[in-house]
């Protein structure tokens, strides 16, 4: 991998973080598009590194937002930040499971061939057009009987999107995506969800980033520097991600806000065709 590549992957990271077309999904397709042969292992590797500039891209522009809940939860101060993060906390369970017992066949998803990204990106564009049609206009006194009252996220909430967080750590299940929209779907409030998504990737990234460290440390260096990937591009990679994750953190909450998701839903299905097509080897 060159620098050109991970300023490339890096970009793509930093959009697609975001919005809710697969990052892991879209990283995929650069490596192919790109002849990118890397291992499993590396891969993932590269890719945590991404999303962590993607993560301190969270904390960067919901910074406001972020501080008053450290402040809650390291203090102990029993108010709504303290739960907040609490349910945080709890929308980490299924990820943390699914890491701690199925790392390895994760890591032997990544790498491969693009069927597998498409028919994810297949469903990501089916759970953003749901979402869409079965939760649109908020419950009024005269609305229609199809309508709903949008509420605050719950204990329970929590754990069903993190649930689906978990799910989505299949190449081309849109993360951002699906919780946001599986949010939508059992009845919370957009704002919330959109945010919600955001902050609750932090910790399972960050942890993971933490293992792959441990990890590394374990090895020797030389061992690390056996890696395909060099320290030069690693960082190029993370800086763009970072940048760009910045410009697309916002972008994204102003359109969950909107309601404008079913446009993404179009997209993922024109990808997910084109790597079907090309894992079947119609071109």
């Amino acid at each position: 991998m060159d620098t050109i590549d991970a300023l490339i992957m890096g970009i793509v990271q930093g959009l697609a973080e975001y919005l809710p077309i697969s990052s892991s999904g879209h990283l995929e397709i650069c490596r192919e598009v790109l002849g990118l042969k890397l291992s499993g292992a590396d891969s993932l590797q590269f890719d945590v590194t991404l999303h962590v500039a993607t993560v301190l891209s969270t904390i960067i522009v919901l910074w406001r937002e972020f501080m008053p809940l450290c402040r809650s939860f390291f203090t102990f101060k029993r108010d709504d930040n303290f739960y907040y993060v609490c349910k945080i906390l709890v929308s980490c369970i299924p990820v943390a499971v699914v890491g701690l017992f199925f790392k390895d066949a994760i890591e032997s998803l990544f790498g491969q061939d693009l069927t597998l990204v498409g028919y994810c990106l297949l469903a990501t564009a089916a759970l953003l057009t749901f979402s869409y049609f079965f939760r649109t206009r908020p419950l009024t006194e005269y609305g229609p009987a199809n309508s709903y009252r949008p509420r605050d996220i719950s204990f329970a909430d929590a754990f069903v999107i993190g649930c689906a967080q978990a799910v989505a750590v299949l190449p081309g299940l849109s993360r951002s995506g699906t919780t946001i929209a599986t949010g939508i779907l059992i009845g919370d409030k957009r704002e919330q969800v959109a945010q919600f998504s955001f902050f609750m990737v932090i910790i399972p990234i960050l942890g993971e980033a933490l293992l792959d460290v441990k990890d590394m440390l374990g090895a020797g260096a030389a061992d690390s520097a056996s890696t395909s990937i060099g320290a030069v591009p690693v960082i190029v990679g993370f800086i763009a991600s970072l940048i760009v994750g910045c410009i697309a953190c916002k972008w994204m909450l102003s359109i969950v806000k909107k309601g404008k998701l079913i446009w993404f839903a179009v997209y993922c299905v024109i990808v997910a065709l084109i790597c079907l097509a090309k894992g079947y080897n119609l071109f």
